[in-house]
């Protein structure tokens, strides 16, 4: 008798992290604000993406037309569900089904 299996298929290699990514792809809202919507020309899209680099990342491919738009990301702050993000290696902030990433360009006067 042949033994159940669950889960996909073995593919004849190890899983590796793209793999681990892939089954952890959340939805959300990408918010911008001020320069950065100018950039984007809207004022909010969809993500599908495990982490904040991913998102930033998908959103460069997105509006790759406009140059603007990823020089614009380098000088930008960001929230993740309110938390600032700060320092941390973008590739190590996960994003919550759901959730929201705000992208906050330097506001002169504040």
């Amino acid at each position: 008798m042949e033994a159940a299996t669950t889960g996909p298929a073995p593919t004849g290699r190890p899983p590796d992290r793209h793999d681990e990514e892939a089954a952890v792809t959340t939805t959300g809202t990408v918010r911008y604000w001020a320069a950065a919507k100018a950039a984007a020309g809207t004022a909010e899209e969809p993500y599908a993406a495990a982490t904040l680099a991913e998102a930033l990342d998908a959103a460069r491919t997105a509006h790759a037309a406009n140059p603007e738009f990823a020089r614009v990301l380098l000088r930008c702050s960001f929230l993740v569900d309110g938390d600032p993000v700060g320092t941390r290696d973008h590739g190590a902030v996960p994003l919550a089904e759901g959730g929201t990433v705000e992208v906050l360009p330097p506001f002169a006067g504040g």
